[in-house]
């Protein structure tokens, strides 16, 4: 066999087991992103009824004061920036990435990242940026009880006014083939009363009051925002997975469908050449 057509063969079982290996990821990536897409399903409506529970707080209740309604001067910001833990996603990671350095627009004297996921911690730490936390191998599967822990953090260092603002940037999930990163705004928590579907002549009592209420019910806000956008990134990491472990198996086919053609093509010009050195040598013989 000549050397041309040996190292084809060799290209082909080369390209075949990165497809064997590319499909496989892409099947565990379906069945993790099945089991995301039903956990998502189920916090939706818990995360809706803690926000709607807070917009009716402080929508029915003019003059409240508490230090996680208070607006002041941003001076610096804390980024809640969800990642994963690996890649092998397609644009994933690169996407958050992008936006958290769009918002930060230069100024990370004034930032703190509290980092999800290995890809954000290892970006943003080679960069010279404030990493006020790091919670990593929770990404393809978080708890409440990570956002829990994330959250204090947050609400800790915006009650000290080591922070001013508080932002988390994760990906939504739209589809399995669409999800878009996205900036959500948690502390102060006096915006999310901006709500035209709050009903504001509604009369309210707490005890033992709106503010020990508020103290209660923000955290968990918090925290239930954070834990939401955990979910969503999870699906949306499983899905951008999924998607390019597809795209990298389609070209794998694609390869080798053109291999076995080139192969092909010098089997037949290396036995063309055999019968032209036969039939040669048969007329030399006459």
């Amino acid at each position: 066999m000549p050397q041309a057509m040996r190292d084809i063969k060799r290209r082909i079982r080369s390209v075949s087991s990165t497809k064997q290996i590319t499909k496989a990821m892409e099947l565990v990536s379906s069945a993790k992103l099945r089991k995301a897409r039903e956990k998502l399903e189920r916090t939706r409506p818990y995360f809706n009824t803690v926000v709607r529970s807070i917009q009716q707080i402080l929508s029915s209740t003019e003059g409240i004061r508490h230090p996680l309604l208070e607006k002041r001067e941003i001076k610096k910001t804390a980024y809640i920036v969800v990642t994963g833990d690996r890649g092998l996603a397609g644009g994933y990671n690169s996407n958050v990435i992008k936006l958290v350095e769009n918002e930060v627009d230069g100024n990370k004297e004034n930032t703190v990242i509290i980092a999800v996921g290995l890809k954000a911690r290892d970006y943003f730490a080679r960069r010279g940026y404030e990493i006020g936390g790091e919670f990593l191998h929770i990404s393809e599967s978080p708890e409440y009880s990570d956002a829990a822990k994330i959250g204090k953090l947050v609400v800790e260092l915006y009650k000290e006014k080591k922070v001013d603002e508080v932002k988390l940037l994760y990906t939504h999930f739209k589809s399995a083939i669409s999800f878009n990163p996205e900036v959500l705004r948690l502390l102060p928590a006096e915006e999310i009363k901006n709500n035209n579907d709050v009903k504001r002549n509604t009369l309210i009592e707490y005890e033992p009051s709106p503010e020990e209420v508020l103290g209660y019910l923000i955290p968990k806000y918090v925290q239930s925002a954070i834990y939401g956008g955990l979910i969503e990134a999870s699906a949306s990491e499983q899905g951008a997975r999924r998607n390019a472990m597809q795209s990298a198996t389609d070209n794998a086919e694609e390869m080798i469908e053109g291999l076995k053609l080139k192969y092909n093509r010098a089997r037949q010009a290396s036995i063309t050449q055999e019968l032209s050195e036969i039939v040669a040598g048969a007329d030399a013989l006459k």
